[in-house]
């Protein structure tokens, strides 16, 4: 479910150009040969998302004759981002595709490649049917518009080893920063070797990375505030400062782990890890012996002293959606929209998505509503990520996240986590370089 950092060579669009011809959609015509207005939809890279879509597409035909949806996987190589952009470009690109997060929307948004979704009839109603308003102001852009609509929103939260925390004397789940940093003195105490924290990626500067450790722990100690907004930086100082000034306790008392190792909170090296909820069905086949409600719970990330009272906390949600491409005619784009509405239209279709897939789907109901008691009951890990889909934020809407992400890496993430730099310090070196990305 990572996005990966994507430069966009024109040797990258030429070389996928060439690979699009089959995929693509053509001339463009309203109809095909046959009388029936085409819909190209792409996808995204997973086979559990391409068999629920083409599921969804053959029982969408049988009752619209007068339509076809043919539905391919998007292409990964190189990337699933430069296959995009490398069929804007050939003038190949689908009337419509999944796999779009808030960010690389924008970069599709500037060169106008998508039109808003709030321009598009129909939509507003399908958002309505889905119940999903709230998960929708969340992806609103800058600008006032709405180039996204959401597919799934996966909370990122945090994994604790509960049967470890009971081992030395932590009874409740860690919810503050004095409450993890307390917990890791009594692990010290009882486990030398072992760490609360252990992940290599902390100590790496890779853009993307950043999802999965800064914005979340950033996200909730600033309740949700931006990072860059309107292409200025907007960042609660306070709360930036805080939470690195936490990572730097962690790392001083030896409770960060951010070299290689395998597995370490499923074997227990790590008493806390940052989790999507891709990972269960590892478990299951991998660590049967993690049991939520016995071994580990998961919770939402720790926050500065000050909210420990918070009922509801914010953090990064790792979250793609649907876009309309501008190449399209316009009644391919109401032909999308009536497929849309018959998928959506429908709960027990997001059912069988979340059965599927195992993403949770970006709708505000879903642990109220009847359709999805049986499943959350069966997995009431996933109840946790589907309750916080309305304050889990998405990625930010600025088409230079990639140097936005990396410079977070290099000035202030990682160089606490290493011990080199003090949080305060780490913080403004950081803002002064966002500062001059920013004003570009």
């Amino acid at each position: 479910m990572k996005l990966k950092k994507v430069v966009f060579s024109v040797l990258s669009v030429a070389l996928v150009g060439s690979l699009l011809a089959g995929c693509g959609s053509g001339g463009k015509d309203d109809a095909s040969a046959d009388g029936k207005t085409k819909v190209t939809f792409w996808a995204a890279p997973n086979p559990t998302q391409m068999k629920f879509w083409g599921e969804m597409a053959t029982a969408f035909e049988k009752e619209n004759p007068d339509i076809k949806v043919e539905v391919s996987q998007m292409k990964e190589s190189p990337s699933s981002e430069a296959t995009v952009q490398a069929a804007i470009a050939s003038k190949t690109a689908p009337t419509i595709s999944e796999n779009i997060n808030r960010s690389f929307a924008t970069q599709l948004a500037d060169s106008k490649a998508i039109v808003p979704i709030n321009e598009i009839d129909g939509m507003k109603e399908v958002a309505e049917k889905r119940k999903m308003t709230d998960s929708l102001d969340a992806w609103k852009f800058s600008d006032g518009n709405q180039y996204v609509f959401p597919v799934y929103s996966n909370p990122i939260l945090f994994a604790w080893r509960t049967d470890i925390l009971k081992e030395i004397g932590v009874t409740e789940t860690p919810k503050t920063y004095s409450d993890v940093l307390a917990a890791g003195k009594k692990l010290k105490a009882k486990y030398p070797d072992k760490v609360i924290w252990a992940k290599a990626d902390l100590a790496d500067p890779t853009a993307w990375m950043r999802w999965f450790d800064f914005f979340p722990l950033y996200n909730a100690a600033s309740k949700g505030n931006p990072f860059v907004q309107d292409g200025k930086f907007v960042a609660d100082d306070k709360a930036g400062k805080e939470m690195l000034t936490f990572m730097s306790e962690l790392q001083k008392n030896d409770l960060l782990l951010a070299g290689q190792a395998t597995d370490p909170f499923e074997t227990g090296t790590s008493i806390m890890a940052d989790l999507g909820p891709w990972s269960f069905p590892n478990w299951v086949e991998k660590f049967p012996e993690l049991k939520n409600g016995e071994t580990y719970t998961v919770s939402t990330p720790p926050v500065p002293d000050a909210l420990k009272d918070a009922e509801n906390v914010n953090t990064y949600s790792d979250a793609k959606g649907i876009v309309f491409y501008a190449q399209a005619k316009d009644a391919e784009k109401k032909a999308a929209v009536k497929f849309l509405d018959f998928v959506y239209s429908n709960d027990k279709n997001d059912l069988k998505f979340l059965e599927t897939t195992n993403l949770i789907p970006a709708r505000d109901d879903a642990t109220e509503n009847a359709t999805f008691k049986a499943f959350f009951k069966e997995n009431p890990a996933l109840k946790v990520y589907a309750e916080n889909v309305p304050y889990a934020i998405p990625a930010m809407d600025n088409a230079d996240y990639n140097d936005i992400q990396q410079i977070i890496g290099e000035q202030a993430w990682n160089p606490v986590v290493r011990g080199e730099k003090k949080p305060a310090k780490a913080w403004n070196d950081m803002k002064k370089a966002e500062d001059e990305v920013l004003q570009k």
